[in-house]
């Protein structure tokens, strides 16, 4: 048997949502009309009008436990506070905004518990739907898939209604506050097909990793190309970050795209630049024929291995008088690039591992690519940025450690950029 709560008790939130929830029957007359999971989701369906029906019935019997007598009984006259109207209230469901009315009391400490409930949008579906776009899977995709769990059909249209509630979310991101001072960033690209005037293109997205004075890595944001890249571009991107707060940068680790040591001094004019080492082997190797290449090999490594810098200009030397005739191209890009390339002879080993390659954010990158090589194409660069948020929440989500030896490094740092370290 059942334990009956006694009459003096004060009902819980709990138990004043299970007490007023649909019964059986009124949802499996609602259900029965249910086709597709627009039934479910759209402004008009199901959801929408059990969910405001119930939670005004809920809302009253919240309201009655509050005061302690139910509506228009006696003993709630001359009882020092009372029922005082309604006011109504906008609620976030699935199938949009929805209006309902709130019961107030004389007082004014009525607050409703059960409407902090329905803040946040917890949609199992909806939820669903957000882990599977985020893992870059297509709109055809996430239609099988949630046929396949639900037993129901979902529009393009809904899944858009749904993933655009995101939007707030990827531009406060993108613009927050950054942090004053990063030691190291890295910079590298990644590119999606986009649909621009009727013409599928590869587009450029830009995506800046930090590092800050706690270790910790950070995205600083994604930015989508807009036309011919180059020097004016990441001067646009180097200015936002000094826009979000960024006061220092000191080392920026690069693959030599155009235009960013140009910017990045322009902005920040003390920070150091570093070209990415294997990217200018990967270079260098396209002039030179697969016979020669092991060989050839074995000279540079002897060029960026080298324990100094004036170490490594001697093997450079050496290498241009072995292989100068045959392979010029191959060698003179590190004699034009060698200032930036050469900049990690300055700093011990610890901080030579992480600047003397863009690894670290090229690992960011693959995982991004895993999300957008299932897109044909994006319709815009809103799409493009929706979906690099979502994984990009995912991805961090694990970031949870400093960078390894970090208080090594920092000690390093101080005695480095004394004066613009603080201590």
């Amino acid at each position: 048997m059942t334990k009956q709560r006694r009459k003096t008790e004060t009902p819980t939130p709990k138990e004043i949502i299970a007490e007023h929830l649909p019964s059986a029957e009124e949802i499996q007359a609602e259900l029965g009309t249910a086709t597709s999971l627009d039934d479910f989701f759209g402004k008009e369906g199901i959801m929408s009008r059990l969910f405001a029906r119930t939670l005004e019935q809920m809302l009253e019997a919240e309201l009655t436990a509050k005061l302690g007598y139910e509506k228009y009984e006696a003993q709630g006259r001359n009882s020092g506070n009372s029922r005082n109207g309604k006011r109504p209230r906008k609620i976030q469901t699935s199938g949009g905004e929805h209006e309902i009315e709130v019961p107030r009391d004389r007082q004014g400490e009525y607050e409703p518990l059960i409407l902090e409930k329905h803040k946040a949008r917890s949609n199992e579906i909806e939820r669903k739907v957000l882990g599977l776009y985020a893992k870059g899977l297509t709109t055809r995709d996430i239609e099988e898939s949630l046929a396949e769990m639900y037993g129901m059909t979902v529009s393009a249209g809904t899944i858009s209604t749904i993933t655009d509630q995101v939007w707030p979310l990827v531009e406060e991101w993108q613009n927050r506050p950054l942090a004053s001072i990063y030691p190291m960033i890295w910079l590298d690209a990644i590119h999606v097909k986009m649909r621009r005037e009727g013409k599928v293109e590869n587009v450029a997205v830009y995506i800046v990793l930090g590092v800050d004075l706690e270790g910790q890595r950070d995205v600083l944001g994604h930015w989508v190309g807009e036309g011919a890249e180059g020097a004016n571009f990441w001067l646009s991107v180097v200015s936002d970050l000094q826009n979000r707060g960024v006061t220092d940068i000191f080392i920026a680790s690069v693959d030599g795209l155009s235009g960013f040591e140009e910017a990045i001094t322009a902005v920040f004019p003390q920070t150091q630049v570093q070209r990415c080492i294997v990217h200018q082997i990967r270079n260098s190797l396209k002039y030179v024929i697969w016979q020669d290449r092991k060989a050839f090999m074995q000279d540079l490594k002897k060029v960026y291995q080298a324990p100094t810098r004036d170490d490594a200009e001697s093997h450079l030397l050496k290498l241009d008088e072995i292989w100068g005739a045959k392979y010029a191209m191959a060698i003179r890009s590190w004699e034009t690039n060698w200032t930036a390339l050469s900049t990690y002879f300055d700093y011990p080993a610890e901080i030579r591992r992480l600047i003397y390659t863009t690894n670290r954010i090229e690992g960011y990158n693959r995982q991004l690519r895993k999300v957008t090589k299932n897109k044909a194409s994006f319709p815009t660069a809103r799409s493009v940025r929706k979906l690099l948020y979502l994984a990009n929440e995912r991805i961090t989500k694990k970031w949870t450690a400093p960078i390894p030896h970090w208080p090594l490094i920092l000690n390093q740092l101080v005695i480095r950029f004394a004066g613009r370290c603080p201590v």
